[in-house]
Formats: C-alpha cells, structure tokens, sequence
C-alpha cells in the first residue's frame, strides 16, 4: 500500500511538472514583443493588453475550475483545459492582427491554462500528505522555471523562424504536455472533490486578507511588468539582443527560486518581516536604476524586483496558511489571485502606455518603487502569531 501510494503521488507530482512548464511560457512573453510589433505593427501598449487579458483568463479559469470539479475526472478536466490552451496558441501562430491575438493567446490559452493549474495541483494536494508547503512551493516555481526554459528558445526561434513557427512550436509541446498530464493523472488515480469549500473563517480575518491582497497586488504589479516586458525594458535602457533574453532568462529563474524561498521563509520568521523584506527587496532595484539607468544596473535591478514579487509569491502561500484553517485555503488563495489579475491589468499595460509616449521605462519603475514602499507599510501590519486555531 505505501509502495503504490508513493508511485500515484509521484504520478501527481509529475503530471503538473510536464503540465505547468510550457503553460509558465506565459512569463516569457516579453520575448514576443518585438517580432510582432515588426510584422504586424502594433504597439506595446497594444501587445501588453494581450498579456493583461492573457493573465485575467488565467485568474478566471483558476476560479472556475473548482466548481467544475465532479462534473468529470481529473484527467478529462486537463483534457479540455489543455485543448482550449493549445487552440488558443494555434490562433496566436496564425494571427493576422490584434484580435485574434486577444482571443487566442488572451482568452483560450488563459482560461485553459489556469484551469489546468488548479485540477493539477488539486491533485496533488489530494494525494501528498507530508511536506505539502515544498511541494506547493515547487508547484508555484514552475511557471517562472517554465519561462526561464522558454525564453531562450523563444528567442532563439524567433531569429530563425520568426514568431510564427515559434508559436506553433508551444502549441505543440501544450497538445504533447496535455497528453502527458492525462496519462499521468489516470495512472495517479486521483479524485477531486465534488463541493467547493466556503470562506466563512475569512469574513472575520477581513483586514488581513485586505492587507495580503494590497501586499501581493504591488509586487505583482511591479513584478508582472518586468516579466512581461523584461527583454524590452533592457532594451530600452541600452542592452543587446543578447543580453535582454540573458536577462530575461535569469530573472524567470530567479523568481522561481525566490517563489520556493518566499514560503520556506514563513516556516522559519515572522510573516511582516519576510513580506516587508521582499518588498525592500524589490524597492532597492526600483532606487537603484533610478539612480544608475543603464543596461547592467537595469538587468540586476529589473532581477530584484522580479525576485521580490517571487518572495511575495511564497510568502503569501505561507501566510494563508498560517491565517485560515487549511479547509478555507483554497477558497482564500483564488480570491487572493483576484490581486494576481487586477495586477496584470494595471501597470504592466500603463508601462506599455509610457513606453509608447516617451520610449522609456524610467516613470514606470518610479511608480513600481512607489508601490513597493506602500507594501512595505502594509506588510509590517500584519499579525505576527498563526491565527488558524483562533
């Protein structure tokens, strides 16, 4: 019995492995930029509205998912999530303007993906039962792990084939990566629950979820901006080609390890310390290319402010723990995700805006900076003690 438990929680583990790295591909998107305002004309501001609507149809189907539960198994879920995701990539390759952009890459790929996510990790949890903060912590870094995967080849392949055939080439790897996850999630055996669980413990924590949400919401929003623009922020303070898909490489994989180090941080000092930590964190990139505005202080800034958002990632993970009995915490974490979207769609488009009037970056890492300090505020608010048991 511990023996087939082990494998079908291995089959779990592995299974959001191969489903979440080409669906992180989303973080490289920056990689994108330029080929596409080349060969379709259109602006930034333009192309960051694809990936602000990209990462509202994650956060939608990361809320849809749960009530899907029941309806059929775990694998037919990924089915169909990992089918909309690939179509929508397909349309994307064979875009002749912005439309098709929106609904392929913004809607399709987005409501799939971030349905996929949740079935996925729903597995998992339903199987692990030990070390559950490692294993969640690792299920967030996959998505910045994926990036740093894809943003080499993106860029590589987009010099030797254009955009076009990269983009056909992820709508290829999300159909093998989808069949892979269906086999692997039968041979798991595991089920989903079939009722979505309430909040009600959240209702008297109000002005802590109100501080994690405004918390979280800065650093995605500064950090969002850098991941989906990263190569072009570089670009715009002086750097190569080469340097910008360096970077951007870096940074992705930075945030994943910051991601697994944001939670693991949790178990071992207090929640306002490592939230105000993450966001200094990040507010000291923001100072520093203020001050310095060159290619190699805006590849390290652009990383510490990528990382602080990692942290923050992780640390949030570990605090909804720490402040909602675990039967509330799903329920908790989406609408905290609710910050994750309303992050995407706010200053990553404006920096694109900025960008389109002043061909710079510099206004854009000033109101990041901002942002970080006023997290920096919240953060210190927080409870210092668990309050599951309150």
């Amino acid at each position: 019995m511990n023996g087939q438990r082990i494998r079908r929680s291995w089959a779990a583990v592995a299974a959001v492995t191969v489903l979440n790295l080409p669906l992180g591909s989303i973080y490289a998107f920056s990689v994108f930029l330029r080929p596409i305002e080349a060969e379709l004309g259109l602006t930034r501001s333009a192309l960051s509205l694809v990936f602000g609507l990209a990462t509202v149809g994650f956060s939608l189907g990361m809320l849809i998912a749960p009530y899907a539960y029941g309806l059929t198994s775990a694998a037919g879920l990924i089915a169909i999530c990992m089918s909309a995701a690939t179509i929508g990539i397909a349309l994307s390759a064979t875009t002749g303007g912005l439309t098709q952009l929106l609904i392929g890459y913004g809607v399709l790929f987005g409501l799939g993906g971030g349905a996929a996510y949740i079935v996925g990790q729903q597995c998992v949890n339903m199987l692990v039962t030990t070390r559950k903060g490692l294993v969640n912590g690792y299920i967030v870094g996959l998505w910045p792990a994926g990036a740093m995967l894809a943003a080499p080849l993106f860029g590589w392949a987009n010099a030797a084939f254009g955009f076009r055939w990269t983009m056909g080439g992820l709508a290829l790897a999300l159909l093998l990566s989808g069949l892979a996850g269906i086999v692997l999630l039968n041979l798991s055996g595991a089920i989903l629950p079939r009722q979505v669980a309430g909040g009600a413990s959240g209702d008297r924590r109000f002005a802590i979820f109100a501080r994690l949400f405004t918390v979280f919401f800065v650093a995605a929003a500064a950090g969002l901006t850098v991941l989906s623009q990263a190569a072009g922020m570089i670009a715009a303070y002086g750097g190569t080609t080469g340097m910008a898909l360096a970077a951007t490489t870096a940074i992705a994989g930075g945030i994943a390890v910051a991601r697994v180090s944001g939670g693991w941080l949790t178990d071992r000092y207090q929640v306002p310390y490592v939230g105000a930590f993450a966001q200094g964190f990040a507010l000291t990139g923001a100072i520093l290319l203020t001050l310095w505005p060159n290619p190699l202080v805006a590849a390290v800034a652009l990383g510490m402010v990528g990382m602080g958002y990692g942290f923050i990632s992780g640390c949030t993970a570990g605090a909804i723990a720490q402040y909602w009995p675990p039967a509330d915490y799903g329920w908790i974490a989406s609408r905290i995700y609710v910050a994750w979207c309303v992050a995407a769609i706010s200053l990553p488009i404006l920096a694109g805006h900025l960008f389109d009037l002043t061909r710079g970056y510099e206004t854009a890492v000033i109101i990041a900076g901002c942002g970080n300090l006023v997290g920096v505020i919240v953060a210190l608010g927080l409870p210092r003690r668990a309050l599951r048991d309150a």
